[in-house]
């Protein structure tokens, strides 16, 4: 396989466009052309990891945790990033990461928790904004079912579990084609009025470039009428987080040994318990203590989450229990997720989970 497949298919199934500014996901070690036969999958890139790749022979290393995060204008070896730059280059071993949008795609880190604590009922904590596209655009009739079928085709007209959602309405449009034109249908320089319809869908806006070029390949017209525009909406499918429920509550006690026991964490600290059985429980893999007030809003009983802040303990207030159960812990899982995504597209290619551990937090 070449390396630009498999990394163009994950940045399109979780898509570079949802990760936060900060963050540096996507391929960013590795010539796009380059062979590759097997993948090590792994929480974060260390030395050791590119040890074990070579040894095991994987060309490909993809991690959660991005190595770079920001620009680098020496690589001397100097730092831990540049020691570990400079063995992947040396060593022929290409570098992916996926970060912050695998934490806010509708399959990602936070799901696969409540998924291995098996809650019920899970939705998103806090959705993903500034995202959905609605795209208006007016096609003769003899030619909505192809367009229609383009549009679709590329990717746009899914919400949650639907597909091939849109809207038509017919009408009269009228144009005038002067004497450069070559009008589909109509005389160059007389007015001229077709039925048309009015077909209109939404789609993510990492979509828009090949929804937009499918859409003007299928179209008849020289000119194409058509709009897009940013919804208000919120992508309640995309997002941080996400909230879900017990099949029956378990008391405090017993849902934090649950926590130590699914995430193989010997440290968690948590608030004061309420008092209260956990019946909904909210969760977001890695830092997500900016998500407190979002937790505290849905209801829910308690809320799991990694790297909490002294004083986040103080705001918890006992309206939930509020839970750190590590940041590698509650990420740990985000390999399967990888796993899975590339099996089902290329279920021959070799992929192989790092043993080595590479949580930098000891626990006495």
């Amino acid at each position: 396989m070449i390396l630009r497949e498999l990394t163009s298919y994950l940045d399109s199934v979780v898509p570079l466009s949802f990760q936060e500014d900060y963050d540096n996901a996507g391929l960013q070690v590795g010539i796009p052309d380059k062979e590759i036969t097997s993948a090590l999958l792994t929480i974060d890139v260390t030395e050791d990891v590119i040890d074990e790749a070579v040894n095991t022979k994987s060309d490909l290393v993809i991690s959660h945790h991005p190595l770079i995060f920001s620009g680098l204008k020496k690589i001397t070896g100097k730092t831990y990033v540049e020691r570990i730059l400079l063995k992947a280059i040396n060593k022929n071993i290409a570098i992916y990461s996926s970060h912050t949008n695998l934490d806010i795609f509708e399959g990602g880190v936070s799901r696969k928790m409540a998924e291995k604590l098996r809650l019920i009922d899970i939705r998103v904590l806090s959705p993903l904004k500034n995202n959905l596209l609605k795209l208006i655009v007016y096609v003769p009739e003899s030619h909505i079912d192809r367009v229609r079928s383009a549009v679709f085709e590329a990717g746009a007209g899914v919400t949650g579990n639907y597909d091939n959602c849109g809207f038509a309405a017919g009408g009269t449009g009228s144009f005038r084609g002067n004497e450069n034109s070559n009008p589909f249908t109509g005389i160059r320089g007389e007015l001229h009025f077709e039925k048309e319809i009015r077909f209109e869908t939404i789609l993510h806006s990492h979509l828009k470039p090949e929804v937009v070029k499918a859409m003007l390949k299928a179209h008849p017209y020289e000119e194409v009428a058509y709009d897009i525009f940013l919804l208000q909406n919120e992508d309640e499918h995309n997002g941080l987080g996400c909230v879900g429920e017990f099949a029956e509550s378990v008391g405090e006690k017993d849902f934090l040994e649950l926590l130590s026991v699914c995430f193989n964490q010997k440290g968690i600290r948590y608030s004061d318990l309420t008092g209260r059985a956990v019946k909904k429980v909210a969760l977001c893999g890695g830092a997500g203590s900016s998500l407190l007030n979002r937790a505290i809003s849905s209801g829910a009983d308690a809320f799991v989450t990694g790297d909490i802040k002294y004083h986040n303990f103080f705001d918890a207030d006992k309206k939930l229990l509020l839970v750190d159960a590590g940041h590698f812990e509650t990420e740990k899982y985000s390999t399967e997720i990888l796993y899975d995504l590339i099996v089902k597209k290329f279920p021959k290619f070799a992929l192989r989970f790092s043993e080595t551990n590479t949580n930098p937090i000891n626990y006495l």
